[in-house]
């Protein structure tokens, strides 16, 4: 009777595997064994594909006269280094008593990989091959995985697709690396005074790379601007408050080329005419102590103490000693609820990390790992922040496991004491169509026996994951909200001393206060802050004054028409801000979200769902970019920025291959990929446009002669680094 054999991607789940299978294994070389059973496993990557000297010993020697580079056969080979257990685990694969293949590494694209070219290197025939897709290393999913393993042949367009990912990243890179580095390199080599520069470039680092320079240059090159805001202090019964002043149809400042949006001017003096205009209001309209006086001789001089003073007939009223008053336009209460955010994916939880803990996205992958390995939480290499259906049905057995570990005990009978997770299928955190290869990283509910093993570090950010889970059976945070619009009567002057026109100048304030805690109980400690930096203010956008509940209470009773006491109107200068920095977390999330960054709609709708590389990739192409010593990266803050070298190469490849550094092509060369797995297009289509896409883009820069005109770029760029030293200019190369 034959045996089955189950493959891994690396030891631990091996052992995972045969524990859940509770297979009585002996210990071999590079596998276990038992009656009844084998498993073994392959260290990641046991085969890779060659390099293009293998194809022919004159490749080795980088020259333009060899390139494009594109084989009509790829060839592959076995790693040295894990040459020993690439032995081991060919000769499982092709033993008579093996009967039936499970294969059990990682349920994704690269996981499908890894497992394929092993069979492809060692010559397997003939023998039945099953998919284990799982979620978790829990034992139940490990058990649901085999008795529910199909067909691997079913999983051919995914290994389609994980093939010719590698094909296009080789392809890419061999091709531009060498055809930029001859023709470039000395370029740059001799402009920084350095003995030899390679000019590494890829499909999705080179892109990469372009949007961290693009926006670094965005910083320098923006330039400030001043805006002056027009603020009123406000006392209600002793609550004391900011009103701001906005602009609104009925305005004298309505359609005015003096405003800078809608809540301020461009320059201080159209700031200072709206102040003494409302001070000449309460004077004249009765909306202050001194009322009844008409056609008064009213002009603005400055006193010792810079405030302003009204004359008035011939006689110093000081202006600040007038209590003013402006009358409620309008009072707007409403109950405001915010529901709790989306599980996580790799991308939003390697942000969150990056806020939180000031970690690279690699770092909270390798913990994220960890968590997964210890079965502690689900599979963290996916882009679905929802569960599936199947799941929601079984949830309550996540939400049991967590009564065991202390912190989360108390929320997690309260939840088992409601009704909400029964009803979960029915919310926004569950769908089936959002998901592709995994649902959102959440707890299993299981593994507590490792948490003691933990660093603070990997504990913090389980609980990170566990409260954004427990926080979706919650009901939303309710807050009261108020919006209060103030007013006071103005007049517009037309030349004539007589010829005046009505008009009426607004404030505004907002008051918010949490009076339904909701689900922020949960996530104490994890709530996003508002910004502190960056001074422009937003059109539109609300500061919102955090009152207490009782004085809530008392401005709810405000009615329209009340009046309210305003001590003196001041001038608040701000100015604009440049764009800020990516750090690690938010560059993460721009490469997930790259349809935002393409203007073109048909485009961006096209490649809705796809990014710039894949969640398990995305950390990895940031390392190698400042292993590279193209980008820095402040490992106290994440934030990333470009390095000298890094700019030099954006410039060569703006220069000579430009779609390599948008969006638009990493994207949208990701979507076919997407294609190619579900079968909507065949990988012959896909790589008849590689192979067209590389040939005319190596055909072109070997044509350019623009080494010249880079010294330029290189100059401009030089003057931002200290320690720049000017190098004579190089001669063309050919």
């Amino acid at each position: 009777m034959g045996k089955p054999l189950y493959i891994a991607e690396k030891p631990s789940v091996a052992a995972e595997f045969a524990k859940a299978l509770k297979l009585n294994t002996s210990r071999k070389d590079g596998y276990v064994e038992a009656e009844n059973g084998i498993v073994t496993w392959c260290v990641g990557h046991l085969v890779t594909m060659s390099y293009p000297e293998v194809y022919d010993e004159r490749l080795k020697r980088w020259s333009l006269n060899t390139l494009p580079f594109i084989p009509e056969k790829f060839l592959y080979e076995v790693i040295p280094a894990v040459k020993k257990q690439f032995e081991t685990v060919k000769g499982l694969l092709n033993r008579k008593d093996v009967d039936c293949i499970y294969v059990c590494t990682d349920s994704g694209r690269e996981g499908e990989y890894i497992y394929r070219l092993v069979e492809q290197q060692a010559g397997v025939k003939g023998k039945q091959r099953k998919r284990v897709w799982i979620d978790s290393q829990t034992e139940e999913e490990i058990l649901r995985g085999v008795k529910e393993a199909k067909d691997l042949s079913e999983y051919d367009n995914l290994s389609e697709a994980a093939y010719l990912r590698a094909k296009e990243d080789y392809l890419m890179g061999i091709n531009f690396s060498r055809v930029l580095t001859l023709k470039y390199g000395r370029s740059i080599s001799g402009y920084l005074g350095k003995d030899r520069v390679v000019i590494s470039v890829g499909r999705v680092m080179t892109c990469v790379l372009g949007m961290i320079v693009r926006r670094e240059r965005e910083i320098r090159e923006f330039v400030k601007t001043p805006f002056y805001r027009v603020l009123a202090g406000f006392d209600i019964d002793g609550f004391v408050f900011d009103g701001e002043w906005r602009v609104r149809e009925e305005s004298m400042y309505f359609n005015s080329p003096a405003l800078y949006k809608e809540n301020g001017f461009k320059e201080e003096k159209t700031a200072k005419e709206l102040i003494a205009c409302i001070d000449k209001a309460v004077m004249e309209n009765g909306q202050g102590m001194l009322t009844g006086k008409k056609d008064v001789n009213i002009e603005e001089k400055n006193t010792g103490d810079k405030e302003k003073a009204l004359i008035v007939s011939n006689e110093n009223i000081d202006i600040k000693s007038i209590e003013k008053h402006m009358a409620v336009d309008s009072i707007e209460k409403k109950k405001e609820s915010k529901n709790p955010p989306l599980l996580f994916n790799l991308a939003e939880l390697q942000n969150e990390c990056s806020r939180l803990f000031k970690i690279s996205p690699d770092e909270t992958l390798k913990v994220v790992q960890e968590l997964y390995e210890k079965k502690l939480v689900t599979y963290p290499r996916t882009d679905a922040r929802v569960l599936s259906t199947a799941v929601s049905k079984e949830i309550h057995k996540n939400i049991e496991g967590l009564r065991n570990y202390p912190v989360f005990k108390g929320y997690a009978e309260e939840i088992l004491n409601g009704t909400g997770y029964k009803t979960i299928a029915k919310t926004k955190y569950v769908n089936d169509k959002q998901i592709t290869d995994h649902y959102a990283i959440i707890p299993t509910g299981q593994g507590f026996s490792a948490i003691n093993s933990l660093s603070s570090l990997s504990r913090s950010i389980y609980e990170v994951i566990c409260r954004r889970f427990l926080s979706i059976f919650y009901p939303a945070a309710v807050y009261q909200k108020i919006n209060l619009v103030l007013g006071i009567d103005t007049v517009k002057a037309h030349g004539e001393k007589d010829d005046k026109e009505k008009k009426h100048e607004s404030f505004f304030a907002s008051f918010k206060v949490l009076i339904e805690e909701g689900y922020l109980k949960v996530v104490k400690g994890c709530e996003k802050k508002e910004p502190k930096d960056g001074t422009d203010s937003k059109e539109g956008e609300d500061t919102d004054i955090k009152p207490d509940v009782n004085t809530i209470e008392r401005l709810k009773k405000i009615k329209k028409g009340a009046k309210i006491t305003f001590d003196k109107c001041v001038i608040k200068e701000g100015e604009t801000s440049p764009p800020k920095r990516y750090n690690s977390g938010s560059l993460i999330l721009a490469m997930e979200n790259a349809g935002q960054l393409i203007e073109d709609e048909d485009l961006r709708a096209q490649i809705k769902g796809s990014g710039i590389g894949t969640s398990a990739t995305r950390a990895e192409i940031l390392k190698k970019l400042v292993n590279n010593g193209y980008l820095a990266l402040n490992n106290k803050t994440q934030i990333i920025t470009p390095t000298q070298t890094g700019e030099m190469i954006y410039d060569v490849v703006d220069l000579s291959i430009r779609p390599l550094l948008n969006p638009e092509l990493t994207a949208s060369w990701e979507k076919g990929l997407t294609y190619v797995a579900e079968g909507t297009i065949t990988g012959e289509e896909y790589m008849t446009k590689l192979d067209d896409f590389v040939t005319r883009r190596v055909n072109a820069v070997r044509n350019l002669n623009n080494q010249l005109t880079l010294r330029e770029y290189f100059d401009r760029t030089a003057v931002n680094y200290k320690k720049v030293t000017a190098q004579p200019k190089t001669q063309a190369q050919p």
